[in-house]
């Protein structure tokens, strides 16, 4: 259990520290962490539902995952579905290369990067 709420604290402060990145460099204000955090939070949640229900068409749903996953950010940031796609990008590259850095110190292992074990 105690593992599992790491887990989960782990990967939430990743998503909003990459969410606020992308936010920070393609909006030209603060949006601040608060609204990361929602966006992380709120797009988990979706993309989650959406997986579960949807998630099992080959091509179909892991392309509609991300597409609501995309849809949560235009939700919460101005500037529109490209903007969105923009700030979903960055964040998806700040998240590898944060777990890379975690992964490189021992903080977490390979597989957080999707790297199945030996």
């Amino acid at each position: 259990m105690a593992s599992a709420v790491l887990v989960f604290l782990v990967s939430l402060l990743v998503g909003v520290a990459a969410i606020n990145l992308g936010a920070q460099v393609l909006i030209d204000r603060d949006t601040g962490y608060r609204r990361a955090t929602v966006t992380a939070l709120i797009g988990a949640l979706v993309y989650t539902l959406v997986g579960f229900f949807l998630g099992w068409i080959p091509l179909l749903g892991p392309i509609l995952m991300l597409l609501a996953w995309v849809a949560v950010i235009n939700w919460q940031y101005p500037g529109g579905w490209a903007t969105a796609a923009g700030i979903g990008i960055i964040a998806w590259l700040g998240a590898v290369l944060i777990l890379f850095g975690l992964a490189q110190v021992g903080f977490v292992t390979p597989e957080a990067l999707g790297v199945p074990a030996a």
